[in-house]
Order: structure tokens, then sequence, then C-alpha cells
């Protein structure tokens, strides 16, 4: 079975451009039309681009050659599972700022690759684990010197403004409009018909 050689190259914005990621995949010999790429955020894996080349093109025996490894995603867990898709479906990754990854060797000593992919996955596991728990931590201490201060949390209660009952009133009347009456309790629309809706429910 005939097997192929694809590129990915990826920037956050249509403002920024691919060229030296794209020189890079020509300096190693790199056909234009076997160049995926996505001018879209990292953030997660949702890209035109990167979808159609996992879902439709790499096949068993493929490798796919990125600049770097953030060019798959901004998330360690994501990159991490990409890694684990491209091992499970015997697709070969090869990235260019890690030289181990760009090496040839005789058949036979796959298992050097093997061994990169599977210390790639484990560590980048951990680096999102570890990145989960200091997340969490911080907020946790966020809420708790909040607390501390004294600070509520979550959205303020909505409390009536001083003139509510004669604006609430006139507005009933028709004497003025909505409009009128959320710039006269210097309230936004959706708090404005929540206090209508506190008023007209007690």
């Amino acid at each position: 079975m005939e097997t192929r050689t694809y590129y990915y190259a990826r920037v956050s914005s249509k403002e920024q451009n691919l060229d030296r990621q794209i020189e890079a995949f020509k300096a190693l010999g790199a056909d234009e039309r076997d160049i995926i790429t996505d001018k879209e955020s990292g953030k997660d894996l949702n890209r035109t681009g990167y979808t159609a080349l996992k879902n439709a093109m790499l096949r068993k025996g493929d490798t796919l050659i990125i600049k770097s490894l953030d060019r798959l995603s901004r998330n360690k867990t994501d990159i991490k599972n990409e890694l684990q898709f491209f091992k499970d479906n015997g697709i070969r990754l090869k990235v260019i700022d890690l030289p181990t990854t760009m090496m040839d060797l005789p058949q036979g000593q796959e298992w050097v690759f093997e061994m990169v992919n599977n210390i790639l996955i484990e560590v980048l596991g951990t680096i999102a684990e570890q990145e989960r728990k200091t997340i969490k931590a911080r907020q946790s201490e966020g809420i708790a010197a909040a607390k501390k201060n004294g600070k509520k949390l979550g959205r303020p209660a909505l409390t009536y403004p001083d003139n509510w009952k004669k604006v609430y009133a006139d507005w009933k009347d028709g004497k003025i409009t909505a409009k009128v009456a959320m710039e006269l309790t210097d309230t936004k629309r959706t708090s404005f018909y929540k206090l209508v809706q506190m008023t007209e429910s007690k």
C-alpha cells in the first residue's frame, strides 16, 4: 500500500502568515498539494483543515509533519490525545522542532519512535494534569481570599433603584417609555424587566 507524507501548518488568526512553517516544509521537499493549513485558534481541535486531514486524508502508514507540537493545539490534553490517536492509527508524527522525531532509522528499529512517542504522551499527560491542579488550586485560593475579605462571590443581588416606585408607576401609566425608564433608573434592559417581574410578582 502506498503511503504518503502530509504537512500541517497553523496560525491563530487571518492576520498572521504561514510562510515560516511552509518554508520549513518545502526545505524537506514538501509538495504544495500535501500542505494543509488553518488560520484558526489552537484552543481546540475544531478546525477545517485539520479535521479534513484527520478524517479524510491520513491513513495507516502515512506520516504527518508539523513545525512544533503547539501547531496541533495549545491545550496539552488535546496534544496528548492527538499523539495517542496517531499512535493507535499507525500514523507517524514528525516534529521539526523535536529532531529525534525526524530521524530515519533502519527497518526493525521503529521501537525508537514508539519510545519517543510514549515519552511525549506521558510527559504531556503529566503537564496537563499539573496545569489542571494549579488552576484548581488558584481558584480555591482566590475564593478563600475573597471570602476572607468579605467579598460576595457571584453576581450581585438585584436591588431596586431609589426612584423605582415613581418611575415604574409612570412607565405603567404610559407617561414614559421603557427606554426613558431605564435611563432614569440607570438599569440595563435585562435588569429593568427583571425588576418589573419582581415588582409584579409581589
